[in-house]
């Protein structure tokens, strides 16, 4: 029997890796194909996309969804990896920090910037993750990277630590964004605490615990559908001759992409996810079909 299709939302816990819960899922649960989309740190909670079935290449359209986090930032000491998790690298004082500087800030952290990730990321570079060259040691130059910060908020202010909800693009490092606050009002700073509260149509409020899906016979009850997961991608309705086109890798006939849209998704007559469709010269291509035995 096919693993089931579609995403779960759970609340990582806390020293968890996002690699630890998928192992977890996989192992007792009986998945042969489980996956994320889009890491959290161990030191991090909140919501965590998992990818159950065919639903693991679906991951790169949710990855690139609009997150949302609320983090605490510690001022006057920064780490080798920007969190709390880190080795103390620098000890200022920053008690003449007020909350006004904080919030002074925020403009120039918002909006289409560029940010440099830090050493202990999964990025690679040369062909090695800058983690495995950081514990060695070694510190490499790396480009910024574009990304967006959509809003920055302050929520909370407690001397020498601030909390702040973070609207950001995929790609986002909100263990960098700390550092360069620190770094922007002299005294360094890193990440103390991070909680992801939405990614996507994913939110922290409609998350479950790992806990609650491992003990439920039910548990299937936890998925949500491919639709759910994929709110900004479009809908093409297929009939029964569309839906035999795409299986033997042809174009469907019926449907046509309008201008403006590159990816879709195409549905049987059932309502069962067939395809992610791409347009091209016109025409929906089949991108990615997902047969039964996907």
């Amino acid at each position: 029997m096919p693993d089931p299709i579609g995403f779960l939302n759970i609340d990582k816990p806390k020293g968890w890796t996002s690699h630890d819960v998928v192992g977890k899922l996989r192992r007792s649960l009986h998945i042969k194909k489980v996956g994320h989309a889009g890491t959290l740190d161990p030191m991090a909670t909140g919501v965590l996309v998992i990818c159950i079935g065919a639903g693991t290449r679906l991951s790169e359209y949710v990855m690139m969804s609009t997150k949302t986090y609320r983090a605490t930032v510690y001022l006057g000491k920064t780490t080798d990896t920007y969190d709390a998790e880190g080795t103390i690298q620098t000890t200022q004082d920053a008690s003449h920090i007020t909350q006004e500087m904080v919030e002074a800030l925020f403009p120039q952290f918002t909006g289409h910037i560029k940010q440099l990730p830090p050493m202990f990321s999964a990025i690679k570079q040369g062909g090695k993750k800058l983690y495995d060259l950081a514990r060695a040691g070694k510190t490499v130059e790396r480009p910024k990277r574009p990304i967006t910060i959509h809003d920055l908020t302050l929520v909370e202010w407690r001397s020498p630590e601030f909390v702040i909800d973070v609207t950001c693009s995929a790609g986002t490092y909100i263990r960098s964004l700390a550092y360069d606050m620190g770094e922007a009002l002299g005294v360094g700073a890193h990440l103390s605490g991070l909680v992801r509260s939405a990614s996507g149509a994913f939110t922290l409020e409609s998350a479950v615990s790992i806990e609650t899906v491992l003990e439920d016979e039910n548990w299937e009850q936890y998925i949500l559908s491919p639709e759910f997961g994929l709110t900004d991608m479009p809908i093409v309705h297929l009939d029964a001759d569309d839906v035999i086109h795409i299986q033997h890798g042809r174009s469907p006939q019926k449907v046509k992409p309008s201008d403006d849209i590159e990816l879709a998704q195409a549905y049987t007559p059932d309502e069962k996810l067939l395809a992610i469709l791409k347009a091209k010269d016109g025409l929906w291509r089949p991108h990615k079909v997902f047969l039964p035995s996907n």
